[in-house]
C-alpha cells in the first residue's frame, strides 16, 4: 500500500530517522570500542603487575609483595584457605567479580597467578570506571538527540528547498483543476526535472486541448446537421398525419416515423450535452413531468416488443417532476425500458413512478449481482443470444446520472428478471 503522506512530510521523516540511526550506531561503536579497549588494557595491566610481583618474590622472598597497581594477597598451598572464597578455586587469570565483601569493592577486577608455590591475587577497583562509563552513555543519548533534532531541522529545511519547484507545479496543477485556465508551466521552472515534467504537461494539455476542441466541434457539426434533416422528417410526417382519409394502418407506420424521430432528436441533444464534459448537466428552467415522459418512452417501445408475449403497463404510485430538460430524462428512461423489452422474451414489463424514483421491473433472463456495475461499462452487454447491440446504453445513463446527480442501478428481480432504477434524488413531488 502506497503511503498517503506529503512527499515533504515524507522527506523530512526520512532525513530525521537517517540521522538518528546515524548517530546512534555511532554511539554504540564508541561505547563498544571503549569498553573492549578499556578491558583489555586493564587485564594485560593486572596481569602484568602481578607476575612482576610475584617473580621478585620468588627472587627476594625476604622482600614484602609489592605492586605497582593496588591490593595485592599472597598465599602459599598451605595457606590459600585464608583468600576469601570466592577466589579459591580460580585459575590463573584476569576476572570480573562483583559484590563486595571483607572490605572488597562493589565492582572490581581480580587477577590470579599461581606459580612456584605461590597463590598470587590482586584486586583492582573499576567503580570509578563505571561512574565514567555511565556518563559516557548519558552524554551520548543526548548527544544522539541532538543530532535528531538537527537532523528534522536540516530535513525540514532541506525539504522545503527541494520541494519548493514541486509544492509550485502542484499549486498550478490544483488551480487548473478547480476550473481556471491552465497557463504553459514550462517557463516557471528550469531546466531540471521538475521542468522536464512541466513540459511533458504542457504537451500533454495541449494536445488533450486540441483533441477535446476536435471533438467538440465535430459534435456541435453533426448535431448541426442532423437537426435539419429531423426536422425535415418531422414536419413531414406530421403533415402526412393530418392528411383526412388517410388508411389507418399507413397512419399507425407515420405515427412510428414520428416517435422515431423525436426518440432521435433527444439522444442527439443528450449526446451533444455529454460532449460538452460539463461538470453539472444545465437545466434551462425546465421542470419535466416524470410521468406524461414515461407514458411517452412506453408507447414508443411498445411496437419493440413485436409478437413477443409481453404486457408492458405503467404503475404511477405517486407523481414526480425533475428539473432537467425532458430529453434527458427521455434517453436515460427510453434507454432503460428499451432493454427490458430487448431482453425480456415473455411476461411482463412494469414501469413503476414511486416518490424520487423510477423502478423498470422485467421478467427476462435476470442479472447476476456481481455483474451489476460492470454491465454500465461501455461495450458490455447482457446475456442473451437474439439480442443484437453495442452496449452504449447503460453507459449513456450512466453519464447522464452523473451529469445530474442521479443515481442509476441494476438488480437482479427476487422471482425472475431484473429491476433497474433510475433515482431522481432531490426530485419534487407536484
Amino acid at each position: 500500500m502506497q503511503s498517503r503522506r506529503k512527499l515533504r512530510f515524507r522527506l523530512i521523516v526520512t532525513f530525521t530517522i537517517f540521522g538518528f540511526c546515524l548517530s546512534a550506531l555511532f554511539a554504540a561503536a564508541s561505547l563498544y570500542v571503549r569498553a573492549k579497549v578499556e578491558n583489555q588494557l586493564i587485564d594485560r595491566s593486572l596481569e602484568a603487575d602481578l607476575q612482576q610481583a610475584v617473580e621478585n618474590k620468588h627472587l627476594r622472598p625476604g622482600q614484602p609483595l609489592q605492586s605497582e597497581l593496588i591490593a595485592v594477597w599472597l598465599w602459599n598451598d598451605r595457606t590459600v584457605y585464608q583468600a576469601p572464597l570466592s577466589w579459591q578455586g580460580l585459575a590463573a587469570g584476569v576476572y570480573d567479580m562483583r559484590g563486595g565483601s571483607d572490605g572488597m569493592p562493589q565492582h572490581y577486577k581480580l587477577a590470579v597467578v599461581r606459580k612456584y608455590g605461590l597463590d598470587a591475587f590482586l584486586t583492582y577497583d573499576i567503580s570509578r570506571e563505571d561512574v565514567g562509563k555511565r556518563q559516557l552513555v548519558t552524554g551520548l543519548v543526548g548527544a544522539v538527540l541532538l543530532f535528531t533534532l538537527l537532523s528534522l531541522a536540516v530535513g525540514y529545511w532541506l525539504s522545503r528547498r527541494v520541494m519548493r519547484p514541486v509544492t509550485e507545479l502542484a499549486q498550478r496543477l490544483r488551480a487548473f483543476r478547480s476550473g481556471r485556465q491552465l497557463e504553459p508551466l514550462a517557463p516557471h521552472f528550469a531546466e531540471d526535472e521538475v521542468g522536464e515534467l512541466a513540459a511533458a504537461l504542457d504537451d500533454y494539455a495541449q494536445r488533450q486541448s486540441a483533441l477535446i476542441e476536435r471533438d467538440r466541434e465535430f459534435n456541435s457539426d453533426v448535431s448541426h446537421e442532423l437537426r435539419t434533416p429531423l426536422a425535415v422528417i418531422a414536419s413531414t410526417t406530421e403533415l402526412l398525419v393530418a392528411t383526412p382519409d388517410l388508411p389507418e394502418k399507413l397512419r399507425t407506420r407515420l405515427q412510428r416515423i414520428e416517435r422515431a424521430v423525436r426518440q432521435a432528436t433527444e439522444l442527439t441533444q443528450a449526446l451533444l450535452l455529454l460532449s460538452r464534459a460539463e461538470r453539472s448537466g444545465p437545466v434551462d428552467g425546465e421542470t419535466t413531468d416524470i410521468v406524461r415522459v414515461v407514458e411517452e418512452v412506453v408507447d414508443i417501445n411498445r411496437p419493440n416488443l413485436g409478437r413477443k408475449p409481453i404486457e408492458l403497463r405503467t404503475e404511477i404510485e405517486a407523481p414526480l417532476m425533475v428539473e432537467a430538460p425532458s430529453s434527458v430524462v427521455a434517453v436515460a428512461l427510453g434507454n432503460l425500458v428499451g432493454n427490458a423489452c430487448k431482453y425480456t422474451q415473455e411476461g411482463e414489463i412494469v414501469v413503476r413512478v414511486q416518490p424520487g424514483r423510477v423502478r423498470v421491473e422485467d421478467t427476462g433472463p435476470g442479472i447476476k449481482a456481481e455483474d451489476a456495475e460492470r454491465l454500465f461499462e461501455r461495450g458490455v452487454r447482457g446475456e442473451g443470444e437474439t439480442v443484437k447491440g453495442a452496449g452504449l446504453g447503460l453507459a449513456i445513463v450512466r453519464r447522464l446520472c452523473e451529469l445530474y446527480g442521479w443515481r442509476v442501478t441494476l438488480a437482479p428481480r427476487a422471482e425472475r428478471g431484473a429491476v433497474a432504477t433510475l433515482d431522481f434524488g432531490s426530485a419534487r413531488e407536484p
